[in-house]
């Protein structure tokens, strides 16, 4: 399982690396996020499905 951030719905709340820190980076210049290029590890899945919660935008996917 991977985690996608839509790029045309983020605008940069930072929920998503405050939920799940090690499985999203914050642009440091307008703090829009990208997900780790990796699978999300057993351990982390809550940690994601919080991101996902959280995300006002609901600009992230699980695929």
């Amino acid at each position: 399982m991977k985690a996608e951030v839509d790029p045309q719905r983020c605008q940069g709340h930072t929920l998503c690396a405050v939920a799940a820190p090690t499985l999203f980076e914050l642009s440091d210049i307008d703090g829009h996020a990208t997900a780790v290029d990796t699978d999300i590890p057993a351990h982390l899945a809550d940690s994601a499905r919080e991101a996902i919660r959280s995300c006002p935008e609901q600009a992230i996917s699980v695929l």
